[in-house]
Order: structure tokens, then C-alpha cells, then sequence
């Protein structure tokens, strides 16, 4: 199969029949061998009844219903599971994606041995001051502190191939962060391709401003776990040893001054500094310890209650 096409919706009843048809549309026209996975994060309205109609007349069309709400990162990580296809695309349901970038992406990753190729929306239709501000200042003090070099991380448009995605874990809010999964994963040969990005046809966003702050923790969390979450003890212990020893050194400093100069202990500021940091550098190294039996007895993270299937 050439491509599986993953879309994750919530409360998308009004443009998904739209969407489906133009994807059909443009792999008919290329002559693609494709399926299309739709992931019904819990939605609420006629969304799914939606899906099981157009599947019923295209065994293309397959989708996944959640029991209930869980987020974007954990439909993709469904729908990654599922995927079949060499290259798997990932596109948002509000048709501000726009399926007919697909045949270039197909060729660009397929021709240029890419891993990842992410779209990158040049000129934008969202409000500059709540959407289009936030999100640069975003992208930039991701580039810096991941080291990838994109202008729009977060794109909903993106291709991968097969063997990517079978190898990253989305869980939590960490969609934003795939192609940095895939760095930490091995997947380093990533790119961007300016793609173009709709105004929104029907409804409203689904994200509001908290997404940023989120986002933000959430590359401090990959950065960490990415680094030391298969030796934690490397990071805690490593601090606690040094904090322990500055302050014993510090212990130490004021019991030579007791003895040499008679100087008081129990009364002076430094000896309660350097006995909390002591403390702190105890915990920090059991900290390891516990991080240490925590990695390699980690339990699932991402089991989701799936209420229905098609195809």
C-alpha cells in the first residue's frame, strides 16, 4: 500500500464528507493504493455516523471511535499503530489541509530519502495576535532548544515513513513534538516543504491559548526524558553527588574553624545552608535510584477504551 492517511477529528460532522471526497479524489487521480484511518477522538455531534457511511461505500475509509475524549496525541498514536501503508501521512479534519499536497509530499519524501517531511504553512488565515504570533515565538524557542530547524512544528500536515512511525510513542500532549520523537528515535532526516493553509470553513478551533504553555512543558519533558530516560540516574545522581559534596565541604570548613578558631557552628547561616543541601543531594541520588527502577519496570501508557472500529 503507498499511503495511509491518519485524520484525528472531534466534532467535525460538517467537513468531513468534504475532506473524504477530496482525498478520494486526488488518489484516484494518482492512481495511489491508500486507506484512510479516521480516529473520533469523542466526538459528540453526527462525526462518526458521518464515517461509517462513507465507509460502508469506500473499504478504503476505516476509522476508530474512543470511548471518550482523550486528545490528538493519543489518536495519532492509534492511528500510527494501525497504518499500513509505505508512507504515512497525517492531516487536521477542518480542511485547512489542504489533500492536494499530497502527491508532492509522496514524491518529495519517496525521491529525496526523507524521513520526515513537515508542512510548513507560509501564509497563514489564522488571527495574527492569538494564532500566528504565539505560534512563531513557539517555533523559535523549539528550533533553539531541539536543534531541528523547522518553521511550523506543530503543521497537522506531515508524511512519514512506515518505519518512523512504527517507532515513536505519542502519548500525553506530545504530537507537537513528532518530529523530535523521531530525532531521539534515530530519525534525524528531517525536513519542510511551505504547503498551502485554508481558512477554516466550518466551526471553530478546537485549541486555545493553554496549548502554548502546555507545549512548552511538554518539550522540557521530551528534552529531559530524551536524554536521561533511559539513565535517569546519570542526571539525579549526578547533581545530588555534587550538591553533597559542596555542602560536606562546607560542613566541613566550619567544624576546622570550630576547632582552629573557636568559631560557633549552630549559630551561623551557613551551617543550615549546607545541611538542607546535603538533604536535597540525598534525595536527588535516591531520586536516581527510584528513576532507575521506575525505567525499567514502566507501565503502558497509552491504553485507550476503543468503543467501536471499521475496517
Amino acid at each position: 500500500m503507498d499511503i495511509s492517511v491518519i485524520i484525528p477529528f472531534l466534532n467535525e460532522d460538517e467537513s468531513l464528507p468534504e475532506l473524504i471526497s477530496w482525498i478520494e479524489r486526488v488518489m484516484l487521480a494518482n492512481n495511489y493504493s491508500y486507506e484512510v484511518i479516521m480516529i473520533d477522538d469523542g466526538s459528540k455531534d453526527n462525526s462518526w455516523n458521518v464515517v461509517k457511511q462513507i465507509s460502508a461505500n469506500n473499504p478504503n475509509i476505516k476509522g476508530i471511535k474512543f470511548q471518550r475524549n482523550y486528545g490528538k496525541s493519543a489518536a495519532l498514536n492509534e492511528g500510527f499503530k494501525a497504518a499500513q501503508g509505505d508512507y504515512v501521512m497525517t492531516m487536521d479534519a477542518d480542511l485547512q489541509d489542504s489533500p492536494d499536497e499530497i502527491p508532492a509530499l509522496y514524491n518529495m519524501i519517496k525521491e529525496g530519502n526523507f524521513d520526515i517531511i513537515s508542512g510548513w504553512k507560509k501564509k497563514r488565515h489564522d488571527n495574527a495576535l492569538t494564532k500566528n504570533l504565539p505560534s512563531k515565538l513557539y517555533n523559535y524557542v523549539t528550533g533553539k532548544m531541539s536543534g531541528i530547524k523547522l518553521h511550523d512544528m506543530n503543521c497537522g500536515l506531515k508524511i512519514y515513513r512506515n518505519k518512523v512511525v512504527k517507532n515513536v510513542e505519542v502519548y500525553g500532549e506530545m504530537h507537537r513534538y513528532i518530529p523530535l520523537l523521531a530525532k531521539w528515535a534515530g530519525f534525524s532526516n528531517i525536513t519542510e516543504k511551505p504547503v498551502i493553509h485554508q481558512a477554516r470553513k466550518y466551526g471553530v478551533s478546537k485549541f486555545g491559548w493553554e496549548r502554548f504553555i502546555n507545549g512548552f512543558l511538554d518539550l522540557a519533558s521530551i528534552l529531559f526524558v530524551g536524554k536521561y530516560g533511559k539513565k535517569p540516574m546519570h542526571f539525579f545522581g549526578f547533581w545530588g553527588t555534587i550538591m553533597f559534596l559542596l555542602n560536606f565541604a562546607m560542613i566541613a570548613y566550619l567544624i576546622i574553624t570550630k576547632i582552629v578558631l573557636d568559631y560557633p557552628i549552630s549559630n551561623r547561616p551557613m551551617f543550615y545552608i549546607a545541611l538542607t543541601g546535603m538533604v536535597i543531594g540525598t534525595l536527588f541520588f535516591i531520586a536516581g535510584f527510584l528513576g532507575e527502577l521506575i525505567s525499567r519496570n514502566s507501565a503502558d501508557r497509552n491504553y485507550y477504551q476503543i468503543e467501536e472500529k471499521i475496517g
